[in-house]
């Protein structure tokens, strides 16, 4: 991907040089939302939000920062450059209305979201409270080393992933699948939470589209990079590298090949009635 020497976003909030100074503890559920959610990226927290302050949080504190740092910051703020204008642009042709940029807070070690605390175990996430997305980009070290999701568009896919719910919000789906999940049990609960995500790589899909076409900026491999990260990061392969059994029933993102595939379906079609999730029964 190139993107050294492009446009930065200015909707980036850095917290990586604030001092760290634990403001609560994280127990109880809380505690173990984060340790489930650790293993997976693009997670759903909105169960948090019935009580934003409960398990408290931890203000950003990762020392000075590190020349890799400094790069990864930049990377982040252009990829987010790049997702304004992309849905500006479809925002506009498709929906009608204008598009409210994200706001993307850059932490390393621990911050606090109005979704409960974060810290590197959490992965990257969208908090509809304050409709911002937290990212430790020490994940994308992650992805590559211990994940075997190797690349720059891998890593701007996990962006992309994470604005995808933000889309979600300003088109009102999210909230509506969030209301209709605590009503839910869990399994059905689940079942939602995997049309959430599947829609979320759909639309990562059509950004990856949009970027190749406007700003010629993909390179040749980029594709099979998000595939591959979107292969890595499913749920039957994580819990398979974890030492278990998949169990369809656990399920809240989606199977690598169903993570392939819809994000294919967004990359081809380009359209966001191509990503409806929730309108079919052949996830």
């Amino acid at each position: 991907m190139k993107w050294q020497g492009r446009r930065g976003s200015r909707n980036i909030e850095d917290r990586r040089r604030m001092s760290a100074g634990k403001t609560a503890g994280i127990g109880g559920i809380g505690a173990l939302v984060i340790v489930v959610i650790g293993a997976l990226m693009g997670v759903d927290v909105s169960s948090l939000l019935s009580n934003p302050n409960a398990g408290g949080a931890v203000q950003s504190g990762g020392g000075a920062l590190t020349e890799a740092d400094k790069q990864a910051g930049e990377f982040v703020s252009v990829v987010l450059a790049d997702t304004e204008e992309i849905w500006a642009e479809i925002f506009q042709q498709q929906v009608g209305e204008p598009y409210k940029p994200v706001k993307l807070v850059l932490f390393k070690g621990a911050t606090q979201s109005a979704c409960g605390g974060a810290n590197g175990a959490t992965g990257p996430f969208y908090c509809p409270g304050d409709k911002k997305v937290y990212l430790d980009t020490e994940f994308f070290a992650t992805m590559s080393r211990q994940m075997g999701a190797k690349g720059d568009f891998a890593a701007a896919y996990v962006v992309a992933h994470e604005v995808a719910h933000h889309v979600q919000d300003e088109l009102g789906i999210l909230g509506k699948a969030n209301t209709l999940r605590r009503q839910l049990s869990t399994t059905d609960s689940n079942g939602i939470s995997v049309r959430v995500e599947l829609q979320a790589d759909c639309y990562s899909g059509i950004w990856a589209r949009y970027a190749k076409e406007r700003f010629g900026t993909l390179e040749r491999g980029d594709i099979a990079e998000a595939m591959n990260a979107a292969k890595q990061i499913g749920d039957d392969t994580l819990q398979r590298n974890a030492g278990r059994r998949p169990m369809p029933h656990t399920f809240t993102h989606g199977t690598s090949e169903q993570r392939q595939r819809w994000f294919k379906t967004g990359y081809e079609g380009a359209d966001l009635a191509s990503c409806d999730t929730f309108g079919t029964d052949n996830l």
